[in-house]
């Protein structure tokens, strides 16, 4: 049924551009799902321990007590 003029009106770019479409939402779900687990890796202890930081210095918590919490981190 198709002789290919399809392809003839296209230029015989359809399937290239296809192809490339789907590579690019690949490339994007692929950097997407990294940059995510990226931003959940070590930070959170980093944070954690700097706020630790803070409320020493606020007063909000004793030396002791600090030390106690840091060595749980």
């Amino acid at each position: 049924m198709n002789d290919g003029r399809l392809t003839e009106m296209m230029g015989g770019f359809g399937m290239g551009f296809g192809a490339i479409f789907w590579i690019v939402l690949l490339a994007l779900v692929i950097w997407a799902v990294t940059s995510a687990g990226a931003r959940t890796g070590h930070r959170s202890e980093a944070s954690a321990k700097a706020i630790l930081d803070e409320r020493l210095a606020r007063g909000e918590i004793s030396v002791d007590e600090y030390r106690k919490l840091r060595a749980a981190l």
